[in-house]
């Protein structure tokens, strides 16, 4: 499907949701945000994404409508097929039905980093191929080879938190299993290695940073781990996929360069021959990205229609 009208993008959070009504040529033209009811359940989110996208849309939207959601979504179904507890009982919500019923609108939905991505993809070029990382509360990601994003079955891949990592040997996932990437390079993974390191528990990643510029070793060390259990996973995803680009975003790179240069660092050692050349860099897009993404959404992924009247 071609879009030649503006596009509403929708971007559910567990705590926000960003709505934009987007130009086919990547402007956004209107904006609007609201809290996310995740504790109310399923159809109270619905419900807010829907209203937020009428607050944005008026009648200059092209009649589709773009999602990008947290959870594991698959596309082809339109359906939350995993998620963590964030909201409440979204795993099994049939986001594109319940949110095309609620619009009237054509609905396309994909996971919310593999649309952050999106628009990363595009300004790589045509046929490239990139691998996104976001490391934040968790560690979310999304791969795209020859131009295309990767799905995989019921949506899974790109999932990047949950590749084995040495560093997280022994520590429970989120997701349940042990030992992933996760439970060590995201913001709670390191502050959760501090309190390990030293006896006292701390709640924020920011406090870990403090405490490191300060030149607390264990606070170095928690964030140089994680930094290098990153790096060593994408070095990795880069000998298997060979990248033109690897994006790394997310808040936790943006706590300073001791976590930089030890994922980079990581990341380099990793790398065989024809791409010592390769580094990640930091995305180019930034607060609108995944709305952008969404709104592109419905000429890269099935759509699904509003029940007839």
């Amino acid at each position: 499907m071609t879009v030649t009208d503006p596009a509403i993008g929708l971007d559910l959070g567990g705590t926000k949701i960003a709505a934009a009504l987007v130009a086919p040529d990547g402007t956004v033209l209107a904006r609007h945000t609201r809290a996310t009811p995740a504790a109310d359940g399923p159809e109270a989110v619905l419900d807010a994404l829907a209203a937020a996208a009428r607050s944005v849309g008026g009648g200059n939207a092209s009649g589709v409508l773009g999602v990008a959601a947290a959870g594991v979504i698959d596309p082809v179904t339109g359906t939350v097929t995993s998620a963590t507890d964030s909201i409440r009982g979204w795993a099994g919500t049939a986001l594109a039905a319940g949110l095309a019923a609620r619009t009237g609108l054509l609905v396309a939905c994909d996971n919310d980093v593999r649309a952050t991505a999106a628009p990363e993809l595009a300004a790589a070029g045509a046929g490239a191929s990139l691998v996104y990382v976001a490391i934040g509360t968790g560690v979310g990601g999304a791969v795209a080879v020859g131009g295309r994003m990767v799905h995989g079955t019921a949506g899974i891949a790109g999932h990047l938190g949950h590749v084995p990592s040495p560093e997280a040997a022994g520590l429970v996932c989120t997701c349940g299993g042990t030992g992933h990437l996760e439970a060590v390079a995201s913001g709670p993974g390191i502050a959760a290695l501090y309190g390990r390191l030293t006896g006292r528990p701390v709640d924020r990643l920011e406090t870990v940073a403090e405490r490191a510029t300060s030149g607390d070793e264990p606070a170095v060390r928690a964030i140089v781990t994680g930094a290098i259990a990153a790096g060593r996973v994408l070095g990795g995803l880069a000998n298997t996929l060979g990248p033109d680009r690897v994006v790394v975003g997310g808040g936790v790179p943006r706590i300073g360069p001791l976590h930089w240069d030890a994922l980079t660092e990581a990341f380099a050692t990793e790398l065989m021959p024809p791409l010592a050349r390769l580094r990640p860099s930091r995305p180019l897009f930034g607060v609108d990205a995944a709305v952008i993404g969404a709104a592109r959404l419905p000429t890269q992924v099935p759509l699904h229609a509003p029940p007839p009247s």
